[in-house]
């Protein structure tokens, strides 16, 4: 098994809010890809030093088998929150520093390292990863970038939960549990969503039993208990609760439906901010749009007037890995 490790080979790194993903392949743009692993989250303006370390370490070694460490020559990793000019220790900086430590604790040594940002690799895992286009990117948080010459040229949202990241998975979960508790209150529409919410927060059990006509008493109970548990989680946590919506639009609710609707609205205005123009490639990832994402279907029908190239990926490290070879 050793002698398909005889040659070149390269790790592709894409971290993100939710996880880091690694792959290890041949060098060279296409390369095969040999081996896939993933860790925690690896944003790296919200994740320490010591976690992001440890999840790309997880992330590297679950990649690269043991016997093709030897012969790792280049590493590139893609980072949310890795924009350079924001210091040493956070950023670009930091994320570099984690991808050496991360390397080291798996001991591979002598290969060349770049890091970048998250849409960067995105783009470059599109069919021969071209270096100029558009990446939209929607999971955790939702941004729109146009990048030439493998720089970004512009952006578009990216701003985080308390200020942007419109039609993202922190959106469509906190407007699920908005929708839940404005059914309870008697502000809106009776939903599915409010079983899944509780649900989630308050275990099945309290699920038991939901209809319009549930007293007032319970109602309260619910909603405060919601709340409650919503307040005691960090923000971003929200964006477990869009699989709620995803789950209550696929059986039909309507209020759900409308949620996705809205989100799938809102991405297609972040990519048309960009000013695209027929026949630029366009890369469609994170949870919610890679390949099978909930929104992909509703995103793709709202953009096909413009005339793009849409690249659905899964993830950046295949890019990753094409920006790695590159070093070399």
């Amino acid at each position: 098994m050793t002698e398909i490790y005889n040659r070149p080979l390269v790790i592709g790194i894409d971290a993100g809010g939710t996880s880091s993903r690694a792959c290890l392949a041949e060098a060279g743009v296409g390369g095969a890809v040999l081996g896939r692993g993933a860790g925690g989250p690896g944003n790296a303006l919200s994740v320490g030093r010591a976690d992001l370390t440890r999840h790309l370490t997880e992330a590297i070694a679950a990649a690269v088998p043991p016997a093709a460490r030897a012969h790792v020559a280049g590493v590139f990793g893609g980072f949310a929150g890795a924009a350079e000019g924001l210091g040493s220790e956070r950023g670009h900086g930091l994320a570099l520093s984690c991808v050496r430590d991360a390397l080291a604790a798996n001991g591979i040594a002598g290969a060349a390292v770049g890091v970048g940002g998250d849409t960067e690799v995105a783009l470059a895992a599109a069919p021969g990863a071209p270096a100029d286009g558009l990446v939209l990117i929607a999971g955790t948080g939702a941004i729109a970038t146009r990048l030439a010459s493998r720089r970004r040229a512009a952006v578009v949202d990216g701003h985080g939960w308390l200020l942007g990241d419109e039609g993202s998975g922190f959106w469509l979960g906190g407007r699920a549990v908005r929708a839940a508790l404005e059914a309870l209150d008697g502000r809106g529409p009776w939903t599915a969503l409010v079983g899944r919410v509780a649900a989630h927060y308050l275990g099945a059990a309290a699920a038991e039993g939901l209809t319009p006509g549930i007293d007032a008493q319970r109602r309260w109970e619910l909603g405060e208990g919601i709340v409650t548990r919503a307040y005691g989680e960090p923000p971003a946590a929200l964006a477990r609760l869009s699989r709620a919506a995803v789950g209550a639009a696929r059986d039909g609710d309507e209020v759900a439906l409308r949620l996705l609707d809205a989100a799938a609205d809102l991405l297609a205005d972040t990519v048309g901010a960009l000013g695209p123009r027929a026949g630029e490639p366009l890369v469609l990832t994170g949870g919610l749009l890679g390949p099978e994402g909930p929104l992909l279907a509703r995103v793709t029908d709202r953009l096909k007037p413009l005339g793009l190239r849409l690249h659905p990926t899964r993830d950046g490290t295949t890019g990753a890995a094409a920006l790695a070879a590159l070093l070399l």
